[in-house]
């Protein structure tokens, strides 16, 4: 695969780094107890020992806290956020969780949705699976879908081009969620809704329609997702200059040198429509930008273009205090059920200036055919609804966003205590035999947790590493992912169709600069000597500190070279068993 790790590491004597846990084995743990159960159980390393030790630092509490023993398992989360017994192979696990307390004593204050874990997503306990894939799209709870079939099962819904019952039906449930959307992300009046298949063909509506002409500028960051690049595509065609924020070292773009670009391109003479596209969070590179610069390229006559589709699930947004001209997100990735719906939210005068480079069915009033005549629909949002809306599940955005409200401000506390956490355990594990890291942390870090429900977060909930062997050779992405499959842990590897921050993050800019057109994946990883991309974890709307516990342990099987020998031994195995060309 173009990997210059290309064998097992021989096996190490196996080292424990539990000293503290040996030292006040029960310590912690008042017999009996079950208030823990949700956030301890366990999961055996694939060699079959227990090979989870937990970095000294993230095993004691935070000596700067004077309040931490008040807030330790004497003071318990309350009973009703557990979701199931405690087993005596978790005990190891309630330790962790113990010394996790006691630094982060304020996760208590979110122990609402421990409750929400356990009535609505169950089923990861029941299938023993960690998800922490997140970024990629959340988890629906178990309540909308039931909530949204009974409605179906009630009602008759038609299409909503028709004005019979039920297409009365399906057009007053769709107006209801465009409100609902509205009024979730705070829009003043002047603002509608587009709904689209996802949040990439919301950008693509703004990219296709939007009026470029020679003297145009279009300005975005490296650290921006395929679907924001992708407008380039428009933009050049209609001659238009294209000018790229370079991303700093952990992603995200600087401020200065964006608001000097913003300031160099226009102009007071310059009368051509430019546009300004900013990430609100990388979905690679954790970082948010500032949603300031939205206004700052509003002042000097700039369009702005809002990739929320990684901030919007985790994120309070108010277009109110951020009068972004366009914004796109897609619902799945915010409360996991629908897929296949997103939104452009957008200011009404902006979509006015658009020029839609087609009509089709729904988006015309009157059309000559024969001829060259054709106009477009009065109502505005119904003028960029290509087709057949996706009338039977607009109803379930609504439900969706409604029930995303009630959870929406304790995240930012919650994720941001765990993510703290997890990168700091996975940058302390070492491989015994040389002392050298396990895990190399390459996106931003919250420089410290939330610490009040309804306080919003620095930095989003993705965590990006890339393994190591003990001579310090990056561990190829794909046996870390056969690995994790394997121990059901649910995670990512590769660019997530971000290539400027993955390479950020890599430090292979220069490489990416050289690349020639036509060039392949697989010529790109033989020259760069490994597998391109990264492992990303993800934490989201169900994610709690047993989902992390599990990320760890696989960690931890990592560092132990017996335990990663033989998955080491799995993954060649299954590599010889695939079919001929599978990558």
């Amino acid at each position: 695969m173009g990997s210059s790790f290309s064998h097992p590491a021989q096996p190490l004597p196996e080292k424990h780094l539990d000293a503290d846990t040996k030292r006040h084995p029960r310590s912690v743990r008042r017999k009996g107890s079950r208030t823990l159960a949700a956030l301890t159980l366990g999961c055996a390393s694939a060699s079959g020992h227990d090979v989870l030790q937990l970095p000294p630092s993230v095993r004691s509490s935070s000596p700067t806290d004077s309040d931490s023993d008040k807030h330790s398992l004497e003071q318990p989360p309350p009973l009703y956020a557990a979701t199931a017994d405690l087993h005596e192979d978790d005990a190891k696990a309630e330790q962790a969780f113990g010394a996790f307390i006691k630094q982060y004593p304020d996760y208590h204050l979110t122990w609402t949705l421990d409750a929400l874990r356990r009535s609505d997503f169950a089923r990861l306990d029941r299938k023993g699976e960690t998800y922490v894939d997140y970024m990629g799209g959340s988890l629906y709870p178990d309540s909308l879908v039931r909530v949204h079939s009974g409605f179906l099962q009630r009602s008759v819904l038609g299409n909503t081009h028709s004005v019979n019952n039920s297409s009365q039906l399906s057009a007053r449930h769709a107006s209801e969620a465009r409100q609902a959307v509205l009024s979730f992300f705070r829009a003043p009046p002047g603002y509608t809704v587009i709904f689209t298949p996802n949040a990439t063909g919301a950008l693509k509506l703004v990219g296709e329609s939007f009026p470029f002409v020679d003297g145009s500028n279009f300005i975005l960051g490296a650290d921006s997702h395929n679907s924001v690049h992708g407008i380039r595509r428009f933009a050049t065609q209609r001659n238009a200059q294209v000018h790229y924020l370079g991303s700093l070292p952990q992603g995200g773009v600087d401020v200065q040198e964006t608001m000097d670009v913003l300031a160099a391109l226009r102009s007071s003479q310059d009368t051509a429509p430019s546009l300004f596209a900013l990430t609100g969070q990388s979905n690679v590179s954790n970082t948010k930008n500032p949603l300031s610069l939205i206004k700052h390229a509003a002042s000097l006559g700039y369009c702005t273009l809002l990739d929320a589709a990684a901030l919007a699930p985790t994120s309070a947004m108010s277009l109110s205090d951020n009068p972004v001209d366009a914004m796109a997100v897609s619902f799945y990735k915010m409360f996991g059920f629908p897929t296949g719906v997103g939104a452009l939210i957008a200011k009404e005068s902006f979509l006015e200036r658009l020029e839609r480079p087609w009509f089709a069915g729904g988006t015309v009033d009157v059309v000559q055919a024969p001829g060259t005549i054709h106009t477009m629909t009065a109502t505005l949002h119904e003028r960029f609804e290509d087709g057949t809306i996706n009338y039977l599940n607009l109803p379930a955005i609504t439900d969706g966003l409604r029930f995303l409200s009630g959870y929406l401000p304790f995240l930012p506390l919650r994720l941001s205590t765990l993510t703290h956490y997890l990168a700091h355990s996975l940058a302390e594990f070492r491989h015994g035999s040389t002392g050298a890291p396990v895990v190399r942390v390459l996106s931003r870090v919250p420089s410290s947790p939330v610490r009040s429900v309804g306080e919003s977060a620095e930095t989003g909930s993705v965590v990006s590493v890339v393994f190591l062997a003990p001579d310090g050779e990056m561990l190829p992405l794909s046996f870390i992912e056969h690995a994790a499959t394997a121990q059901n842990v649910s995670l990512r590897t590769g660019c997530m169709c971000n290539p400027g921050g993955a390479a950020a993050l890599l430090g292979l800019c220069a490489d990416m600069a050289a690349l020639y057109p036509g060039a392949r994946m697989r010529e790109f990883e033989a020259h760069v000597g490994h597998e391109l991309g990264v492992v990303r974890i993800s934490l989201g709307l169900a994610s709690n500190f047993h989902d992390v516990y599990r990320v760890l342990r696989f960690a931890g099987a990592l560092a132990d070279d017996q335990a990663r020998a033989g998955m080491w031994a799995a993954w060649e195995a299954s590599r010889v068993a695939a079919p001929s060309g599978a990558h």
